[in-house]
């Protein structure tokens, strides 16, 4: 989607856009995703006045209160360092959802601008810094989602084969990759029975290959197909690749 995106200067200056669903659910992957970054030599600032991307409101057809979120957005992240975001799904938005709906706003260069500034958390350790190897040790078989919204970027890509290059991890191919866990936001709440019968042709084909953990870059997905798991009476555990990178490089005080 985006072709000329910034790359880091020299002293690997970068923001952090934690997301809503690390504010409220997942804070430790904003956590794993600072030591990751922190591990790369990267000087992480975190601008306070954050909130949300815009994208619920974008998917629901309200351009107009998505757009007035994106704004806000860009007036948050000033500056001209790279925005990393451990989310495909917000990372998305911000470089190809908030670009379509501005296209006609006379603040549509700003937006540009910070969407060539923003990358995926593995699509920028991997494309941006150009580290193609993970150090340290993780002992486990590891089914890997590939969510819908990191397939504009080499996201999915990248996050294999940091993991792959890690001592002690398997990652186990499953059947139907491909296929979508029936997350999509407001797609759950407007079908909820479409929405978990494809999430759960999705377990099915996880649990086939019996991993030690679901890993994803997007936590929206995980949070979904962890709670059909679970519903179901058969807990799944569930994990960010940040986390996984992040207890590579200390496998004494991983959980």
């Amino acid at each position: 989607m985006i072709s000329d995106r910034q790359l880091p200067a020299a002293d690997r200056r970068v923001q952090l856009m934690a997301t809503c669903l690390c504010d409220a659910f997942y804070d430790d992957v904003a956590r794993a995703t600072v030591e990751v970054l922190e591990h790369l030599g990267c000087i992480v600032e975190f601008p306070e006045a954050q909130t949300c991307c815009g994208q619920p409101a974008f998917n629901g057809g309200d351009w107009k209160a998505s757009r007035k979120v994106v704004r806000h957005t860009v007036k948050t992240f000033t500056g001209d360092v790279p925005v990393i975001v451990p989310s495909g799904s917000c990372a998305a938005m911000v470089f190809h959802g908030a670009p379509l709906e501005f296209e006609k706003e006379d603040d549509a260069p700003a937006v540009d601008a910070l969407a060539r500034r923003t990358w995926e958390l593995a699509d920028f350790i991997v494309n941006g810094l150009g580290v193609k190897t993970w150090p340290g040790k993780f002992d486990a078989k590891i089914a890997f989602h590939r969510s819908c919204h990191s397939r504009g970027s080499g996201t999915s890509e990248a996050a294999i084969s940091l993991l792959e290059s890690i001592d002690g991890v398997t990652v186990a191919p499953f059947g139907e990759a491909e296929q979508c866990c029936g997350f999509g936001g407001t797609f759950s709440v407007s079908f909820p029975h479409i929405s978990a019968n494809m999430g759960t042709l999705k377990l099915d084909n996880v649990r086939a290959v019996e991993p030690d953990y679901l890993v994803s870059a997007d936590m929206s997905c995980l949070m979904h197909m962890g709670g059909l798991a679970e519903k179901a009476g058969a807990p799944l555990k569930t994990r960010h690749f940040a986390q996984i990178l992040r207890d590579a490089l200390n496998p004494a005080t991983a959980g």
